[in-house]
């Protein structure tokens, strides 16, 4: 737990949920939902793991530029993208995270100790550590 708690969002779901819509109390996100056609759905809209793939990768290359920022490292134009899977797991569904860390002219192991600490310091992947599968890939 935070000692402060210097931010809350806060987002609202109606109608059906993985085929509704969400809101977040100051407008920015305002989008329609459908289950993805590989689940049965439409597709017609964006749904729940689209939207913590953009928060994870947002997250993660923050605090990937953090961590390389401690040791006077510019990262350039570094990118994360965060692919989040969702399937049967035993009677519910579990998700499964790898995120794809890409920093040209870096060599490949010093990406690799940059993207281990911020695993341990990012935010999100504090909350999902023991609860999800989390995969590092450093191209």
């Amino acid at each position: 737990m935070p000692d402060t708690v210097l931010y809350t969002a806060e987002a609202v779901s109606t109608g059906d949920g993985r085929n509704g819509h969400v809101t977040s109390s100051d407008q920015r996100i305002d989008l329609d939902l459908a289950v993805p056609a590989e689940m049965g759905g439409t597709g017609a809209g964006s749904n729940p793991e689209q939207l913590f793939a953009a928060g994870y990768a947002a997250c993660f290359h923050s605090a990937l530029r953090v961590v390389a920022g401690r040791q006077h490292t510019a990262l350039g134009a570094s990118t994360v993208t965060a692919q989040v899977g969702i399937g049967p797991e035993g009677d519910a569904y579990g998700l499964v995270v790898t995120l794809v860390i890409h920093v040209p002219g870096l060599e490949r192991e010093k990406v690799r100790e940059f993207a281990d600490e911020a695993h341990q310091v990012c935010p999100y992947s504090r909350a999902t550590r023991g609860n999800i599968s989390v995969e590092l890939r450093v191209l």
